[in-house]
């Protein structure tokens, strides 16, 4: 693939050098020529200018690429240098970092994807602070959707997550079993030690862990 990358912070030179070393050609854009210093032995191409500017752009190969970050500091820049990317040159592969987590939702829902830091950031810290499984691994943009690691009581041990599912409302997203982790099958069947990952709503996440933090209700 070829890769543009706006912004040569440690986001963005760490992304550089990451898909470099995987194999891909990557050009990053930086207006401070200073940035640079950042990527070390980097084979790719170094482009000094304004990351949302057509001609920089387009120097740094953007009407070839296969993917384009914004990735820089300002939530203005990367938004836009997004849009610009994708609406004049046809990249179809963009991702925006946005600071403000309100933004990041309205931008979604205008077709561009976004990673939100603050959020992302304060789910991390959560995870940390709080009991295993009462926070989410995962938040999309909008923070309707969360993935969480939940704890199964015992007396699930031997359904199926079909089953699991039904009666939670939550989405099996994968399981990890033995060290391994697995793609629910529709006969799949909790076993013991399996560590859960669901996808539910996020205002629906405390009582899916209440649900499963205790015995299956006997269906009647």
């Amino acid at each position: 693939m070829r890769v543009v990358i706006m912004g040569c912070g440690r986001v963005g030179s760490a992304l550089a050098l990451r898909l470099g070393a995987l194999g891909h050609r990557v050009a990053v854009v930086d207006q401070n020529p200073d940035a640079f210093r950042r990527l070390g032995a980097f084979d790719g191409e170094r482009v000094t200018g304004v990351g949302f500017d057509r001609d920089t752009l387009v120097e740094a190969g953007i009407e070839t690429a296969d993917a384009f970050a914004a990735v820089s500091s300002g939530d203005n820049s990367n938004i836009l240098a997004a849009r610009v990317a994708r609406e004049t040159f046809g990249v179809t592969n963009v991702v925006a970092r946005i600071y403000d987590p309100g933004r990041a939702e309205v931008y979604e829902r205008l077709g561009i994807p976004t990673v939100a830091t603050v959020t992302w950031a304060a789910d991390q810290v959560l995870r940390r602070i709080l009991p295993q499984g009462a926070a989410s691994e995962h938040t999309d943009a909008t923070g309707a959707l969360s993935l969480a690691q939940v704890q199964v009581h015992t007396g699930w041990v031997g359904t199926r997550l079909s089953s699991l599912e039904a009666r939670v409302g939550a989405r099996a997203a994968y399981v990890v079993r033995l060290g391994r982790a697995l793609l629910p099958a529709p006969d799949t069947v909790h076993q013991d030690g399996d560590q859960l990952h669901l996808l539910a709503r996020t205002e629906d996440l405390a009582e899916v862990e209440r649900l499963l933090s205790q015995p299956p209700a006997a269906e009647g």
